[in-house]
């Protein structure tokens, strides 16, 4: 911390003990030594109270950015389950369905509409996934 050598230290010893004098000298010592050690624990106090801050102001960093991630994430997971719901609407309402995803003939919403002769209908799992999508779209719209 400072730089003082030995013999600058005998030399502020010497006249310590000139100017206090012999029988209070180790009192004043105890005292200096004591406020010494308090102004150190100061020191390592203040250091530790700057060091969590800053750890805590990198976690809040952090912590945002991973917020700003799941945000991005749950954003390109809607739009995509968004995509593939109009897709497959598209594909198996033939392009006759209503704006609000409900079919425009008068048929039930939850049956698939059926499969013209001699062509092949969309696989069992394709059926049920319009059916639920038909559904939860007529939910939406009824709430």
């Amino acid at each position: 911390m400072f730089d003082i050598g030995f013999s600058e230290l005998v030399v502020i010893a010497l006249v310590g003990l000139i100017v206090i004098g012999p029988e209070r000298l180790p009192k004043v010592a105890r005292t200096v030594g004591a406020l010494l050690g308090r102004l150190q624990r100061y020191v390592s106090d203040v250091k530790s109270d700057i060091n969590r801050e800053l750890q805590l102001e990198e976690l809040r960093k952090m912590q945002s950015q991973v917020e700003a991630s799941a945000r991005e994430v749950e954003l390109s997971i809607h739009d995509e389950t968004n995509s593939v719901e109009r897709s497959l609407n598209a594909a198996i309402g033939g392009g006759a369905s209503a704006p609000g995803g409900a079919q425009a003939s008068g048929s039930d919403a939850t049956e698939p509409p059926p499969a013209e002769p001699g062509t092949v209908g969309p696989p069992a799992a394709v059926s049920q996934l319009e059916l639920e999508l038909t559904t939860a779209a007529g939910d939406k719209k009824g709430a």
